[in-house]
């Protein structure tokens, strides 16, 4: 068996198991390459497991194109959860449109507006949630387990990519004929909101894009913290 083909057998596994043991069980998906894999496997598997997206106002159209997509290929219609309108009309009008360039303060606001609050309603009522995270896509990931308890939310919460390469995300979506986002082959490995994602150089961190005016250590949104920091609170082996 390939090392690809392990890594595949491991993650259907672990989605299984969530899928068994920790249901209701939601998928958070950004619609990057990594998410489309899950989305993949999820799918195809005819696992029930809800998968929603965050839907901040501010993505690209190529990455709100990928919702019609995943309709079109997989016949499945992801649910969106938006910010509410009143908190960022607040934010716009007191701080500025584009008051996140500004400080790292007025940026996890904003983030804090668009991405964390509506998590939080998308995860309301859940036993457990899964993303697309990789230990190897930032420094803030390095130590990323595939199980541990999300204390903020107060539920379990799983990274069944946690150890997968970059190159490996890409076998398979070339080997599945996975659809992915146009913006990837734009020198865009990791995507947000546009204004605060740009494309990368060569030899450049996968996440260098994000946010890049900021110090990588900085350079999480909210959907991954408690309290402002980025804490394991609880590794499952």
């Amino acid at each position: 068996m390939s090392e690809l083909a392990t890594r595949v057998r491991d993650t259907l596994a672990t989605l299984e198991r969530v899928a068994e043991e920790f249901s209701p069980a939601v998928f958070a998906s950004s619609l990057a390459a990594e998410d489309m894999v899950l989305t993949d496997l999820i799918l195809k598997a005819g696992l029930p497991i809800g998968i929603f997206s965050l839907q901040t106002g501010r993505l690209h159209q190529e990455t709100t194109s990928m919702v019609e997509r995943v309709q079109e290929r997989y016949g499945y219609e992801i649910a969106l959860y938006r910010p509410v309108q009143a908190d960022i009309d607040a934010y716009v009008e007191k701080k500025g449109l584009n008051a996140f360039y500004d400080s790292v303060e007025l940026r996890k606001e904003c983030c804090n507006i668009r991405k964390v609050e509506p998590l939080g309603r998308a995860l309301n009522g859940k036993k457990s949630w899964i993303t697309g995270q990789r230990r190897a896509q930032s420094a803030t990931r390095s130590d990323l387990p595939v199980q541990e308890y999300d204390g903020s939310h107060r539920m379990e919460k799983f990274n069944p990519l946690a150890d997968w390469s970059e190159q490996e995300v890409w076998d398979y979506i070339r080997a599945n004929d996975v659809p992915y986002n146009p913006l990837h082959d734009q020198g865009y490995p990791s995507i947000g909101c546009e204004p605060c994602t740009r494309a990368i150089q060569p030899g450049e961190d996968v996440r260098a894009g994000r946010w890049w005016w900021e110090n990588p250590d900085s350079k999480e949104c909210g959907l991954h913290l408690v309290d402002g920091k980025l804490i394991r609170i609880k590794k499952v082996s």
